[in-house]
């Protein structure tokens, strides 16, 4: 039996397309991103006492959503626009991370799924996995953005999160200066 998603559709409605799909993913920067990701929601889920079965790379062809919880627990991720076929920012793709780990408690959007998801999101933000930032065109990062996964492929490796730095850990808003992106 077919497994529903948080909308109520059957999960086997989209059907597959043959090859040739515009600005796939280089399989090697797939498994990485992926990795990344598998990594950032095991996070999440220790701290907020959730659990996932699978967490899966979303279908090229699947254009309606950005991610998707079932009822058996696979969370699917889109990695790619679905417009344009490029690939999404990282910190698009742990919004909605986040977004379907909230919907593991809550399979709504009522006010308990809202607070949930903003409570992970946050929380996400204080530990380094979720920093939504813009990219200079002179190669910096200013604070909140993080680089798109195309410009993470050209170079050929994923960044790493930004590490936790020490002291005190109340949430703090980042200063607003600029940041070497690459070295």
């Amino acid at each position: 039996m077919a497994g529903r998603d948080v909308d109520g559709r059957s999960r086997d409605a989209e059907t597959p397309t043959s090859g040739g799909e515009r600005g796939q993913l280089d399989r090697r920067v797939k498994k990485k991103l992926m990795a990344r990701l598998e990594a950032d929601a095991l996070r999440i889920c220790r701290r907020f006492e959730l659990r996932y079965r699978v967490l899966e790379a979303e279908r090229a062809n699947v254009k309606s959503r950005y991610g998707v919880c079932f009822s058996d627990g696979t969370v699917r991720i889109r990695l790619r626009h679905a417009t344009t076929g490029k690939p999404l920012k990282y910190s698009s793709l742990v919004n909605t991370l986040c977004h379907e780990l909230a919907h593991l408690k809550h399979f709504n959007h009522g006010p308990r799924f809202q607070s949930l998801y903003g409570r992970i999101l946050e929380w996400a933000r204080h530990e380094g996995i979720y920093c939504p930032a813009t990219a200079s065109a002179a190669g910096k990062v200013q604070a909140g953005r993080s680089p798109s996964v195309s410009a993470v492929a050209a170079r050929g490796s994923l960044p790493s999160p930004p590490r936790k730095p020490a002291g005190p850990t109340r949430l703090e808003p980042p200063p607003a200066v600029q940041l070497e992106l690459f070295s």
